[in-house]
């Protein structure tokens, strides 16, 4: 039977155009959301837009890049027009440069690279839960999701500083619009993906990626399906009574 476990609302997700977001767009559609697709990438937000229309599921996109608030606005105002008030935001953009390979050490880290990476993967976030809070509280009711990392909780050799100063500084952010939002009926939660089978993983070595298998009890990578099936979970009616948490999506990674 058809699992409907979100129709009737409309979920806007960013950094869609592929990996975990392309994952999170198709199982909201199947679960009978309306979904609202931003990513930077027009090429790949309209072309996944394209295929979940053809499918005929109920979507528009919008190109946007997370880290300038008027373009956040000016997307989530031109979505909203289109498919209804958006009732779950799922904060997915984010980046991990990666040189040659392998990260940057901080004391040869460009700065406007970390100004890049915090503006993505932390401004961006604000940028979004601003741009639609304000409704949210209006209706009282919203469901937020933010992505944030085992590297966001522990040392992780393949990925740079930026990368988890930003996704530690979720956890935070998280934490506190749980508290600050939860008066208004919204919940704000945070997924914690481990190494997933995404293109990211074609920017370090096989030997890193295996060494992170190596560590992880269930001995896999995991699936964009699988972190997709958290954020499903946290903004359906099953977690109405869970707010303020981070939900590690790692094969048990965190327990090594």
């Amino acid at each position: 039977m058809t699992n409907l476990r979100h129709s009737g609302r409309t979920v806007l997700i960013t950094g869609a155009g592929g990996g975990i977001g392309a994952s999170l767009a198709w199982l909201y559609c199947e679960e009978g959301a309306r979904v609202a697709l931003v990513d930077f990438d027009e090429q790949s937000v309209s072309e996944l837009s394209r295929q979940l229309s053809a499918a005929g599921h109920l979507v528009a996109w919008a190109k946007a890049d997370v880290s300038d608030f008027a373009q956040c606005s000016r997307a989530c105002l031109e979505l909203s027009e289109q498919l209804g008030p958006i009732d779950t935001l799922i904060n997915n953009a984010g980046v991990s440069p990666k040189h040659q390979g392998a990260p940057a050490p901080i004391w040869e880290m460009d700065p406007l690279e970390w100004e890049r990476v915090v503006g993505i993967n932390l401004t961006g976030s604000f940028n979004l839960v601003r741009a639609i809070a304000p409704g949210m509280v209006e209706r009282g009711f919203g469901r937020i999701v933010n992505m944030s990392s085992v590297a966001g909780s522990a040392y992780l050799p393949i990925v740079a500083a930026h990368y988890s100063a930003t996704k530690a500084a979720i956890i935070g952010f998280t934490r506190h619009l749980a508290g600050e939002l939860g008066p208004y009926g919204i919940t704000v939660n945070a997924l914690a993906p481990g190494r997933i089978e995404t293109p990211l993983l074609k920017t370090v070595s096989a030997q890193a990626n295996q060494a992170v298998v190596d560590e992880t009890p269930l001995g896999r990578l995991g699936t964009p399906l699988e972190v997709a099936k958290a954020a499903c979970f946290l903004t359906s009616n099953d977690s109405d009574f869970i707010t303020g948490q981070v939900l590690d999506v790692a094969g048990g990674w965190l327990m090594r």
